[in-house]
């Protein structure tokens, strides 16, 4: 060079030509760019392997519902009266360090005449075998055809309370079971309230905006300065104490719907404000197309996986609500079964003191709040799927 620097250093890579490997890329690229959004945030889902694992879960515990008398050890209604506030029996494999298989001891009840409290002792010489694909307690599935097999019974004569008794000597296992069917589907049926009111309230203020819009942002901005929790509590209680358990669960159904819209109506809100100017959609406006179809076909689709994010975000809140309510005794009530309804039973201290498993409905509710809030974290991060971000 004329200038006297050393030359610039070349690298070449050693490796031969390989055409398939470029080829390979030249496809990857290609599937990339003519994914739809739908695919790409299916792909960006899938490597956030929490909330993958919290969808599993999910749809391990909605499945759960649909067979709910099967997998309970005991019928909803099973009383076991000789065994009242028992303990939970712990699933043993050796006896006398000989392998026999899943079973449990048996249970010695006797009273503290001093203190006439209940005392169960372990009977090590009674061993009771769990019988798995067995017939037990006869029930009728869904309310509709009788049938008595069940996943696991106790041993014949024997007992099975793997999570213990309350007071009236039901199995908590089987009641935590039979309670998911209504604490799960009071979420999905208030969340597709909620959509429907959410959706169109706020799509109507977001693409006709002026005084339609002004009249819903009122409206919503006096809903959410109300206390959340005693207007739950005043709407539930002003339903008739004369309805029947199902008229009182779609009740309060009703009215977690009715309370959860405004947030999702504000959302939808402020994204067709935006998106009504978009070119496609002053085209689809000059071609004709009515407001509910410019809506519905062409801005709707743009933020559906927001939607879902949101759904899953919201539908945990109904599941606490529904729990709080009947807690109080203001929601749901026997006959009718919910975790919420269980936990009636722990409002007494000493009860909980002395029966600690009477809190256990508690768990199922954690993982199932805890398994929609990283779900939906998720979506919320799969929403976006040309983020460069990952997990």
């Amino acid at each position: 060079m004329s200038n006297g620097a050393p030359p610039l250093p070349h690298f070449v890579d050693p490796r031969p030509f390989d055409p398939d490997e470029t080829e390979q890329l030249t496809a990857e690229q290609e599937r990339y760019s003519l994914a739809s959004q739908w695919q790409l945030m299916w792909w960006r889902f899938r490597q956030h392997r929490v909330a993958v694992l919290c969808g599993a879960v999910l749809l391990a515990l909605y499945g759960m519902i649909l067979i709910s008398e099967i997998l309970a050890p005991y019928a909803l209604e099973s009383r076991n009266t000789g065994f009242i506030y028992a303990p939970p029996q712990a699933i043993r494999l050796f006896h006398d360090g000989q392998f026999i298989g899943p079973f449990v001891y048996g249970l010695e009840y006797s009273v503290d005449l001093e203190t006439m409290a209940r005392r169960y002792e372990v009977d090590r010489t009674d061993v009771q075998r769990i019988r798995f694909f067995c017939l037990g307690d006869p029930y009728a599935f869904w309310g509709l055809v009788p049938g008595r097999f069940h996943l696991m019974c106790p041993a014949e004569g024997g007992t099975l309370f793997l999570l213990g008794t309350d007071r009236l000597g039901h199995d908590m296992l089987s009641r935590i079971i039979y309670g998911a069917r209504i604490s799960l589907t009071v979420g999905l049926i208030g969340i597709a309230i909620s959509f429907v009111l959410g959706i169109t309230i706020g799509g109507l203020a977001g693409y006709f905006g002026g005084w339609v819009d002004g009249i819903v942002q009122r409206i919503i901005e006096v809903l959410r300065s109300l206390p959340e929790l005693p207007l739950w509590m005043a709407l539930s209680a002003a339903l008739p104490i004369s309805w029947s358990p199902v008229l009182i669960y779609f009740g309060i159904t009703v009215i977690l719907g009715l309370l959860d819209w405004p947030g999702l109506a504000r959302a939808v809100r402020s994204k067709l404000l935006a998106l009504r100017e978009e070119d496609y959609c002053t085209a689809a406006r000059l071609m004709g197309a009515s407001p509910p179809r410019i809506i519905g076909r062409h801005l709707l689709p743009n933020f559906m996986s927001h939607l879902i994010a949101s759904a899953t975000l919201s539908i945990p809140s109904m599941i606490l609500g529904e729990t709080a309510l009947s807690f109080l005794g203001l929601g749901l009530r026997p006959p009718i079964t919910s975790w919420g309804v269980l936990l009636i039973e722990a409002q007494n201290i000493e009860a909980v003191v002395l029966y600690p498993w009477l809190m256990l409905p508690m768990v199922p509710v954690i993982v199932t709040v805890l398994a929609f809030n990283f779900l939906g974290d998720g979506l919320r991060d799969a929403a976006d799927p040309y983020s460069t971000t990952g997990h």
